[in-house]
């Protein structure tokens, strides 16, 4: 695991702010409060979590990230859906009201693992935006957290950085409500794994998410 650091009330304005640092990975995650919530939903008594993701000019190396205006990239879609996806699981939308909970993540600087430093930076955010509204923390259903294993040269690896993302055999995205799964996304990306490899991927993953859980309650006051 590399460095695992969060920074409550990075941000004056926000319900929640939380920066997530994942070793060089740095991403803003923000949450703000809407009153009402989609039309699909008026009436019902319930409420939402929306969430969107975006990597900033300057992230990344090999020249300047284009600002994202207009259609967004394929990838930031597909990641912001992971994180919407994850999030909603760990909320108890019946119980919230007719409130909508947004999301942003704001990627900083990226060395490899952004979705999951933002998922876990979200959680500590929505945390305390949760804290200022009427329903409280107690909708909350449990800590969200994630984190990037894969096999690289034949070794398992967690929470991989760019170096090893980008040489790995085999790359698994885990997200873990408490010590309960909400997502696996994994592929063999220039190789296969086997039902055991799978399985120690997997224990390395909760090792890493929990020790992620740990730090996430350190800077909540937890304990």
């Amino acid at each position: 695991m590399r460095p695992v650091a969060f920074t409550r009330g990075f941000l004056d304005h926000p319900a929640g702010s939380c920066l997530v640092e994942f070793g060089k990975t740095r991403v803003l995650c923000t949450v703000s409060v809407e009153d009402d919530v989609p039309p699909w939903l008026r009436g019902k008594g319930r409420g939402w979590l929306t969430a969107e993701y975006a990597m900033l000019p300057g992230s990344t190396g090999g020249g300047r990230k284009r600002r994202e205006i207009g259609k967004r990239d394929g990838r930031s879609v597909e990641i912001q859906r992971l994180i919407g996806r994850s999030l909603r699981a760990a909320v108890d939308l019946d119980q919230l009201g007719e409130t909508t909970l947004m999301v942003d993540c704001d990627v900083l600087q990226a060395d490899g693992g952004t979705r999951t430093a933002a998922i876990s930076g979200a959680w500590v955010a929505l945390h305390d935006a949760l804290g200022t509204l009427d329903a409280g923390v107690e909708v909350l259903k449990g800590q969200l957290a994630a984190v990037s294993v894969g096999i690289c040269g034949g070794e398992i690896v967690c929470d991989l950085d760019y170096a090893h993302d980008s040489k790995a055999d085999v790359d698994m995205n885990v997200v873990a409500l408490d010590s309960t799964f909400v997502e696996i996304q994994g592929t063999g990306e220039q190789g296969t794994f086997d039902r055991d490899q799978l399985n120690g991927l997997l224990d390395s993953a909760q090792r890493g998410i929990a020790s992620i859980q740990q730090a996430q309650r350190n800077i909540l006051g937890l304990g």
